[in-house]
């Protein structure tokens, strides 16, 4: 499905770590990291290490809620959590509130922290409380290299293990039996929920919306006027793009090519080409 969406994933994929384009001298990067230390010096003299099960404990409630807003099965969520924080007590999840490892990108406009990773002196992300973190996460995933994966149930958890590892979230080859683990171990699938067709439609075309909009491809005009009216469709109340595509055989990509669509956005008495 979605061919036209993924026409450039091959080319187009970037790890969940791409840093931004810039060098720092190591200097610079003490100074700043000590700037954010000293922003959040009052959180970090107060941290207590915690367990992995206490992790699980406090985050899986903001876990589920980005399952239910986006489609993420909670148990993922967790399982990235855990395993690229060090269950929270790592230095960035302590100093930068920064649990998944989300390096800075161009368009970054938030506080940076400095860390040895892929390169020296990489730059990371700093957020003001580890729930913006969770957040950013489910922001972070909805790219066109990643929008395969919202196609999935959000309980289906080894699609996304393996799809994040497909997409390029992270260069470990057992990323994927890593993530499966963890997820196994610590029973993570129980904070995951099956959703209604009804309910997987309107979570699918909320979120393509979006992910549509951040590519930013630019809207074009339709070419109804020269479609024979056996071929068009009129919107009616309750239609989305997703269903029309449904009803008449078509991918939603396909749908969108025929009408040169840039988003999933239609309204009430639109005509659509719906017949090639």
């Amino acid at each position: 499905m979605r061919k036209t969406l993924y026409l450039f994933i091959a080319s187009a994929i970037v790890l969940s770590c791409t840093p931004r384009k810039k060098t720092i001298s190591n200097s610079q990067a003490r100074h700043n990291n000590q700037s954010v230390q000293k922003a959040n010096s009052t959180a970090i003299a107060g941290y207590t290490s915690q367990t992995s099960l206490q992790y699980i404990e406090r985050f899986k409630i903001i876990a589920i809620q980005e399952m239910n807003l986006y489609g993420i099965p909670a148990s993922i969520t967790l399982a990235q959590g855990l395993f690229e924080s060090g269950s929270g007590n790592g230095e960035l999840a302590r100093v930068a509130n920064n649990h998944f490892g989300i390096k800075c990108s161009p368009d970054w406009k938030g506080k940076s922290y400095y860390k040895d990773d892929d390169n020296k002196n990489d730059c990371f992300r700093v957020y003001d409380k580890p729930e913006d973190s969770f957040r950013d996460h489910s922001n972070f995933l909805k790219k066109k290299n990643y929008a395969r994966l919202f196609e999935l149930d959000k309980n289906d958890y080894r699609g996304w293990a393996t799809g994040l590892k497909q997409a390029g979230y992270a260069t470990n080859p057992r990323y994927a039996d890593l993530l499966i683990g963890v997820i196994e171990k610590y029973h993570l699938d129980k904070y995951d929920q099956p959703e209604g067709g009804v309910q997987k439609i309107k979570r699918e075309d909320r979120v393509f919306t979006q992910i549509d909009r951040n590519i930013g491809k630019a809207i074009k005009d339709s070419l109804i006027a020269a479609t024979p009216v056996d071929k068009l469709y009129m919107v009616k109340q309750g239609d989305t793009l997703y269903n029309i595509s449904k009803r008449f055989g078509l991918t939603l990509d396909e749908l969108k090519g025929l009408n040169n669509m840039a988003d999933n956005n239609i309204k009430i008495g639109q005509k659509l080409v719906v017949s090639k």
